[in-house]
């Protein structure tokens, strides 16, 4: 039998996992047992990405994605605060645009900025979230998951049938703070023995109003500037979420079809400046998404795969307040996306692939002296790996190859236009992993990435900002790490998982906003930036069998990041004051703890979130230092059945100490809050 290297990420995945996190199969067919039949994935990847699924992943107090996220190293949250406000994701310090997120195995797009706004994505549906360094390292992968500097995936929950079953029903009543109202509803049906469809939907309403404290002190007399409590205001937000799925087998393979409408009307509160406590700015958004993918074995040495999607974003923003300026734009970006990977096994132990893809973004917009700008992007990846049980490799070149084309109106600027010229970039990476030892489950891993992140629409066309000359922005990637498991029986400590690596990233080419000309309102993109990242992260499981059968389940990791500014600026004060700072946000010391006790029905959740002193500005002074925050949030849950129906009452209270703390200067958090969650599944 030809073994399909890399195929699927297994007992990698660090912490607890349940039942839903192992291989699906169809029991359609079989009558002798009424209870789930499971089925274990063993494989692993070359390099394992740091997973949070089944019981970790609903120990967390998560509302949204962005929510978890934050429990992995290397990550760090811009959250503008609140229940609707926009929160990005950054890892290893690279950037936000850096970052790839995928739903469902197909990559999320905003070719208008780059910026996936991660609150949007309920946890409700999600049933796994999966962080790599440098790419998934699968060779069996559509083009466009080579081009990402990280990448996060996201997975949602798919129908699972026992013998005896044909319909899965769950429903979800929440409500707390800031007047959360939040019902979903999941409905399972299998059709065929080889056909399973879903539906979920969502609905949130909530008034985002919570009380802060705001304070500031005079850096150089340590005296108190001001000091009060407020309520934040306009922070509300009405979202609806549908999701419909489909999912077949056939012989000697899977296939699936996605729909996805996202809906959302909120408030953007602002920052806190100026002594203004209350912003009117609106936003909405609609976002609407048909995806579908197929995979096959044609050969017992060819496998084929095959995805498409088409996406329509809107997005409207109106700034109703004429004492500044009044604006209301809206923006619709569409994609047609496909793709098309081919994987050849040359030997047991040698596979080749090769991706092609073709990805088309348009974006229009009403803002005044807008162009319609049109991006083809064209992607070929040619991989290959070699899994020798002690040691395993992978390469891979990436060729991207890229044209635009806009419009004034409805006519057609000609050749000697200004659209951006075209690109193409040839970007090799290089995964490693080596077993010294035949009998301990010890690794060594390295891998070497060059990838780039093109300029968005919006850095190159974005009215009297935009510069058509912009470059792509590099990454150099270099890691080198370790990874342990150790299993024990009747021990206990009867789990336990360990990873580090320790890494260097050089970003260059950094499209950066400077002033245009002499005046300091006037502002324009370019390439001047350069960035040099240093860091640690580890990461440890560990899964206790206490008497009683009481489990405990223990999950901590720790980040240090060193990323230092040394980007040319034409003010010899200013070059000295930034010319080697720590950039904006990140912290040099992070960390997280995720713990969980389970004895019978009754289950208890712990969670810590630790970010160490940082800078809001490359400027690193005094008044740019930002004191380090945490938070402890608490959870209790509490199963019950009566007859075919099961019951869980949940409680949460985040911030449990009720700390004033902000993410991003100027945005503070919610203090001490709660949720109350109701959910019955048939």
């Amino acid at each position: 039998m030809v073994i399909t290297f890399f195929a699927f990420v297994g007992t990698h995945g660090y912490g607890q996992q349940s039942n839903r996190d192992t291989i699906r199969v169809d029991t359609g067919r079989i009558r002798s047992l009424p209870t789930v039949i499971v089925a274990t994935a063993v494989s692993k990847e070359i390099i394992p990405g740091q997973r949070l699924s089944g019981s970790q992943l609903k120990s967390l107090n998560s509302f949204s994605v962005a929510d978890a996220v934050r429990y992995f190293a290397g990550v760090q949250m811009k959250d503008y605060g609140g229940i609707g406000g926009l929160k990005t994701v950054d890892m290893r310090s690279m950037g936000t645009n850096h970052v790839g997120v995928f739903y469902d195995g197909i990559q999320l797009g905003n070719a208008q900025n780059g910026i996936i706004d991660l609150g949007k994505f309920s946890m409700d549906n999600i049933e796994s979230i999966t962080v790599y360094n440098g790419q998934k390292s699968d060779i069996f992968q559509p083009a466009r998951d080579f081009g990402s500097s990280g990448s996060i995936y996201l997975r949602s929950r798919r129908p699972v049938f026992d013998s005896t079953k044909h319909t899965n029903a769950k429903a979800v009543f929440r409500t707390g703070s800031f007047n959360l109202v939040n019902p979903s509803l999941l409905l399972e049906q299998k059709l065929t023995d080889k056909l399973n469809a879903s539906i979920s939907s969502e609905i949130v309403n909530a008034s985002g109003r919570y009380p802060f404290r705001y304070k500031r002190v005079f850096h150089e007399t340590g005296n108190t500037a001001w000091d009060t409590t407020a309520i934040r205001q306009n922070g509300d937000i009405e979202a609806q979420r549908l999701e419909a799925g489909l999912y077949g087998n056939m012989n000697r393979g899977t296939w699936n079809l996605k729909a996805y409408f996202y809906n959302s009307e909120r408030g953007i509160p602002g920052a806190i400046v100026n002594n203004v406590w209350k912003r009117s700015q609106r936003q909405w958004d609609r976002n609407f998404f048909l995806q579908g993918s197929f995979k096959k074995t044609i050969t017992p040495k060819y496998d084929l795969q095959i995805n498409a999607k088409y996406a329509n974003d809107y997005l409207r923003y109106l700034n109703p307040d004429t004492t500044l300026l009044y604006i209301d734009n809206n923006f619709l970006q569409q994609e047609w996306y496909a793709s098309v990977a081919n994987k050849y096994s040359l030997t047991e132990k040698i596979d080749i692939n090769l991706s092609t893809d073709i990805q088309y973004n348009t974006l229009t917009s009403n803002l005044d002296g807008f162009v319609f700008p049109k991006r083809l992007t064209s992607l070929v990846a040619l991989a290959a790996a070699a899994d020798y049980g002690w040691l395993k490799m992978q390469a891979s070149v990436l060729g991207t190859f890229i044209d635009e084309r806009i419009q004034r109106g409805n006519t057609l600027v000609g050749d000697s236009a200004i659209a951006a010229p075209a690109k193409q970039e040839i970007t090799p990476a290089f995964f490693l992993s080596y077993k010294p030892f035949r009998q301990a489950d010890f690794n060594f891993r390295a891998f070497y990435k060059n990838i780039f992140r093109m300029p968005t629409l919006n850095d190159l066309y974005y009215t009297d900002i935009g510069n058509i000359s912009l470059e792509p922005e590099y990454t150099h990637q270099y890691n080198i790490g370790v990874a342990y498991h150790k299993r024990r029986t009747g021990k206990l400590l009867n789990d336990w998982q360990v990873q580090a690596d320790v890494y260097y990233n050089r970003v260059s080419n950094k499209i950066v906003a400077v002033p245009k000309g002499s005046g300091m309102y006037r502002w324009m993109m370019m390439n001047i930036g350069s960035v040099d990242i240093k860091g640690l992260e580890v990461v440890s499981d560990q899964a206790f069998t206490l008497p009683a059968n009481i489990l405990l389940n223990l999950r901590l990791t720790y980040t240090y990041q060193k990323a230092q500014d040394f980007t040319e600026r034409k003010s010899p004060e200013l070059q000295k004051i930034t010319y080697g700072g720590q950039i904006p946000y990140i912290p040099w010391h992070s960390g997280s703890a995720i713990s969980s006790i389970q004895y019978k029905t009754w289950r208890l959740n712990y969670s810590f979130i630790y970010v160490g002193e940082r800078y809001h500005n490359s400027a690193n002074i005094p008044e740019n230092y930002e004191q380090p925050w945490y938070t402890h949030d608490m959870s209790a849950s509490k199963d019950i059945t009566w007859k075919q129906y099961r019951f869980k009452l949940s409680g949460e209270l985040n911030n449990v100490f009720s700390q004033d703390y902000e993410v991003v200067v100027n945005y503070p958090m919610p203090k001490r809050n709660f949720k109350i969650i109701l959910s019955v599944e048939l």
